[in-house]
C-alpha cells in the first residue's frame, strides 16, 4: 500500500489459514497467524505472534488500500492528540506499523496495531454478569471520548467491536466505520443506528456513538424485547418503543436516566456522558452474591465448639 514506498494493489478479500508466518514486504517484520479474530466489510483482522517474541498483535488485512489508508490516518490521528482526562492512563499506542505482504501472487496492505487480551462484550457479560456493565460501559465511554475529541466518531458501534479484558478494560476493534464528525457514518448495523429507529440522520457526530452505545446496553439487557421491537415496519419504529423498553426491563432501571439522554442526544459532549455513568454507577448499590455456608463446614464447626468446652471443662475440674 501507498505507505512509505508500499506499493498500491487492487482489492482481494484474504482468507489466510492459521499458522502462516506474514512477513512485510518493505519492512521485513514477520508475525505468525494464530487465528482469525474478525471480519469487516473493508478487511480481516488477525491475532498474530511477532515471530522471535512473545508479543501479540491485532494484524488487519484490508480488502481495497485505500479503504484501510483511511483507517490507518485514523490510528495515526489517535496516536498524535494525547491522552483525555476520561482516560489519563491508557497507551495511546495504536498502531505498530503498516506493510505489504505478498500471497499466493497478490500484494495484500496490512497494518498492525496493539492488543488487548479479551472476549466481545457479550460473551463477556454473559459469563461474568450483567453488573460488569457499569465498569465496561465506563471504559468503553472513555474509549469515544479519545475519539470524540479528535473529531472522529466510531459510527459502528456493536457488541463485537467491544473487547472486554478480564477487569473490565475495553478495546474499539475494526475501526473500518470511524468517520470524520459531519460526514456520513461509512459503516453500520442495523439495530444500533440511528436512522433505523427513525431518530436522525446518519450524519456523524458523537450522539450517533451515544445512541449506538445505549442500544448496546439495551441488547444486552433486554435481547428479546428488543428484537420485537425491531421487527415492526419500518416506518413505525421510534425511540418511543426502545424508551419503553427501558422502563419495563428491571435489569435497566438503574441506567434509564443516562440511556433515555444517550438516546435523545442530550449531552453537551461525550465528557459529560462519561462523568454521568461514572455518578450513576458510583450511586448503585453494590451486587452482593449471598452465598450459603456449606453443611460439612458447618458440622465442622460444631465438633471443633464441643472439644473446646470439653477442654475447658477438663482444665478446670
Amino acid at each position: 500500500m501507498k505507505e512509505k514506498g508500499c506499493s498500491v494493489t487492487t482489492s482481494y478479500k484474504a482468507g489466510i489459514p492459521a499458522g502462516t508466518l506474514v512477513t512485510g514486504k518493505w519492512r521485513g517484520s514477520r508475525y505468525l497467524i494464530e487465528r482469525r479474530l474478525g471480519q469487516g466489510a473493508n478487511g480481516v483482522v488477525y491475532l498474530v505472534q511477532q515471530a522471535g517474541t512473545r508479543n501479540l498483535y491485532a494484524l488487519k488485512m484490508g480488502y481495497d488500500t485505500f479503504d484501510l489508508q483511511s483507517e490507518i490516518n485514523v490510528l495515526k490521528a489517535l496516536q498524535r492528540q494525547g491522552k483525555p482526562n476520561a482516560a489519563e492512563e491508557r497507551d495511546l499506542s495504536y498502531l505498530v506499523e503498516v506493510d505489504d505482504f505478498s500471497y499466493a501472487d497478490k500484494e495484500i496492505p496490512f497494518y498492525v496495531m496493539r492488543y488487548v487480551k479479551g472476549e466481545p462484550l457479550s460473551k463477556f457479560l454473559a459469563r461474568r454478569g450483567s453488573q460488569w456493565l457499569d465498569v465496561a460501559g465506563l471504559n468503553l465511554l472513555g474509549q469515544l471520548a479519545i475519539l470524540h475529541k479528535g473529531g472522529w466518531v466510531f459510527g459502528d458501534l456493536k457488541p463485537d467491536n467491544v473487547l472486554v479484558s478480564t477487569y473490565g478494560d475495553v478495546e474499539l476493534i475494526d475501526y473500518g466505520g470511524v468517520s470524520q464528525h459531519g460526514r456520513s457514518v461509512k459503516q453500520f448495523t442495523e439495530w444500533y443506528d440511528r436512522g433505523f429507529w427513525n431518530a436522525g440522520g446518519r450524519t456523524a457526530d458523537a450522539a450517533y456513538d451515544w445512541f449506538s452505545f445505549a442500544v448496546v446496553c439495551i441488547h444486552m439487557m433486554a435481547e428479546s424485547k428488543l428484537k420485537a421491537a425491531a421487527r415492526q415496519l419500518p416506518q413505525t419504529r421510534s425511540t418511543a418503543d426502545l424508551i419503553q423498553i427501558i422502563e419495563q426491563e428491571p435489569r435497566l432501571k438503574s441506567y434509564s436516566g443516562w440511556l433515555k439522554k444517550a438516546i435523545s442526544g442530550s449531552f453537551k459532549n461525550t465528557e459529560e456522558a462519561y462523568d454521568t455513568w461514572k455518578r450513576m454507577i458510583s450511586r448503585t448499590p453494590a451486587r452482593k452474591s449471598v452465598r450459603r455456608t456449606p453443611g460439612w463446614l458447618k458440622g465442622a464447626f460444631a465438633i471443633s465448639l464441643f472439644l473446646l468446652v470439653c477442654a475447658i471443662y477438663l482444665t478446670l475440674r
